[in-house]
């Protein structure tokens, strides 16, 4: 064995590995840094990102293109800041809409990833879908807690998606996955 493979399975190697779950614990740092006020603030702010989430994973069952998990999700955060910006149309609205073309687009011609990968990705899509949704128009005491499902329940929907090495990039999936479940915890030990 050489000198560099060797090194390559020491303690250092094995956390530069892990660098998408030090990314995911950077921005739930964030996430927590910014506060997340009381029940309604932080259910008008992460329900929609629910939406988002399973939007992602639509889009690249859509194109078929695993590696473009991070550009997709550096475009998501780039359109999310200029419809935050310009205030014209709510953000929700946004992510339904897409939504809803990509369910329509993928029903009728398919997707890159094949018919039952889409049809897993349209159920992933409408039960976040319906979690964000209901989460925001019920009490924020209650909201909070299926918003926290939400954000739990695509932590799991990651951890799938990672061990199948499906849809998305394997760093994607482990940072989404340790990001989601964060969030989770903050949404209901936090508040």
């Amino acid at each position: 064995m050489t000198a560099v493979a060797g090194e390559r399975q020491g303690p250092l190697w094995k956390a530069a590995r892990r660098w998408p779950t030090a990314v995911a614990l950077a921005a739930a740092a964030l996430v927590w840094g910014g506060g997340l006020g009381d029940a309604a603030d932080a259910v008008s702010g992460l329900a929609p990102v629910v939406l988002l989430l399973a939007l992602e994973y639509l889009i690249l069952d859509q194109i078929g293109r695993r590696e473009a998990s991070w550009p997709v999700i550096g475009g998501m955060v780039a359109a999310v800041f200029v419809i935050e910006l310009l205030d014209v149309i709510d953000l929700t609205t946004v992510a339904v809409a897409a939504a809803l073309v990509l369910l329509v687009w993928g029903a009728v011609t398919g997707t890159a990833n094949g018919r039952h990968s889409f049809g897993i990705q349209a159920a992933g899509m409408l039960g976040f879908g319906a979690i964000a949704l209901v989460g925001m128009a019920v009490d924020p005491d209650l909201g909070r807690y299926l918003v926290a499902a939400g954000w739990l329940l695509h932590g799991i929907w990651d951890a799938v998606h990672l061990k199948l090495d499906k849809v998305v990039s394997r760093s994607y999936a482990e940072a989404c996955g340790v990001l989601d479940v964060a969030v989770a915890a903050m949404l209901l030990f936090l508040l």
